[in-house]
């Protein structure tokens, strides 16, 4: 990138340098200002390093950055949520926008891609779930690579809240033979979720750590 410092008649220093080029081949370039040829040349020193990065970040695809972020929160969220964050990845979003440079998604995309998992017969809220993770990717995407991105206009699926049905005590019963005649991990969860009143995540959750056998207590 090209560096020219000037003398204004305020008595200011003006510098310039290239950010890009128009489809003519004309350069396009970004102006800074300082009251001493020193300040001004540090301010063109630091335009054309965050230049440097805008312009690398601007190829940077989706999966790149994936790799990166999926790295960097491997050792700051919990297991299962680690698990949670790259299955939704690798079975929905990647295989949509893994190609696409971050700088190029936009709500458009995101909107169309929301439209196809509905029509695929994902539910709102597992839509929900994947768009805010991917939004977490991008945010990560724009801060280390300077550019910027508009996804207020993406319009997330309308959730209905369902009313939840408990099971009777004798579908209970029925469940908890079932299982026993036919015993699984899957099956083990179900009884352990059954009988201790856990959730999904609390479940996955669980370590041996959390279960003291001799005192016949499980920490949550």
């Amino acid at each position: 990138m090209d560096i020219c410092i000037t003398k204004r008649k305020d008595g200011r220093f003006m510098g310039r340098f290239i950010i890009d080029r128009d489809e003519s081949g004309k350069a396009v370039y970004q102006y800074v200002y300082g009251n001493t040829y020193d300040d001004a040349y540090k301010k063109v020193q630091i335009g054309m390093e965050v230049e440097l990065r805008f312009q690398s970040g601007k190829c940077i695809s989706v999966l790149e950055v994936y790799r990166e972020w999926i790295t960097a929160i491997a050792n700051r969220v919990k297991e299962s949520s680690f698990v949670n964050y790259c299955n939704k990845f690798e079975k929905h979003i990647i295989p949509e926008f893994g190609d696409i440079p971050c700088v190029d998604i936009n709500a458009v995309k995101l909107n169309n891609f929301i439209n196809k998992k509905l029509s695929e017969g994902f539910s709102a809220s597992y839509i929900k779930d994947i768009i805010t993770v991917f939004k977490s990717m991008l945010i990560y995407a724009q801060e280390e690579y300077g550019f910027s991105l508009s996804l207020k206009n993406v319009i997330l699926p309308k959730i209905e809240k369902k009313k939840v049905e408990k099971f009777s005590d004798n579908d209970q019963k029925v469940l908890i033979s079932h299982i026993k005649e036919h015993m699984t991990l899957t099956g083990l969860g179900i009884l352990i979720s059954l009988y201790m009143g856990l959730r999904i995540g609390e479940l996955c959750g669980l370590t041996w750590a959390d279960i003291d056998i001799e005192n016949r207590v499980l920490y949550v």
